[in-house]
């Protein structure tokens, strides 16, 4: 399971101080608990979510496959990527569909409702596209972000994965 602390501040957009004062608990706290060393109870997921201006929601899905969480890990930094530059991000986005249009026609249901998420505004596109739903994790197959990140930054992902994924 993805860590949820982690995934709440990174769904929030903020470091962990700005989530532990937003919180009220501290920066040490947030590390640990990312960090796995500490457990948060739902009361206090439920607590840190709030201030963060999240609705906490708990449901059960299918088990992340390994897949699932490499696409998940790659998309975070995608998502970084487009905190930095969204317009440049979004118009490579734009340009990859009309390819994957082409190149896919059976997927024109999921490349439709890709295009939709790119003209959401820049908080809810990450919503969706870091999201662990099933829906979440079908779009993330689909990528229009192909060739976002640079070969470094891939393989930077890569590594991160690989150390995340051995816990």
């Amino acid at each position: 399971m993805k860590n949820p602390v982690r995934q709440l501040r990174m769904q929030a957009h903020l470091t962990q101080s700005e989530l532990a004062q937003r919180g009220s608990t501290s920066q040490p706290t947030i590390a640990a608990y990312e960090a796995d060393m500490k457990s948060p109870t739902v009361a206090t997921l439920i607590k840190i979510a709030k201030g963060a201006g999240l609705e906490t929601i708990i449901s059960y899905t299918p088990k992340f496959t390994r897949e699932d969480s490499r696409s998940l890990a790659y998309h975070e930094a995608i998502g970084s990527k487009l905190q930095a530059d969204s317009d440049a991000m979004i118009n490579k986005a734009r340009a990859n569909l009309k390819t994957l249009r082409n190149l896919h026609p059976d997927a024109r249901a999921l490349l439709d409702l890709w295009e939709a998420w790119l003209s959401l505004p820049l908080e809810s596109l990450l919503s969706c596209m870091l999201s662990v739903d099933l829906l979440g994790r079908d779009m993330r197959q689909v990528t229009p972000f192909s060739g976002a990140l640079s070969a470094r930054e891939r393989l930077n992902v890569i590594k991160n994965f690989r150390r995340e994924f051995a816990r």
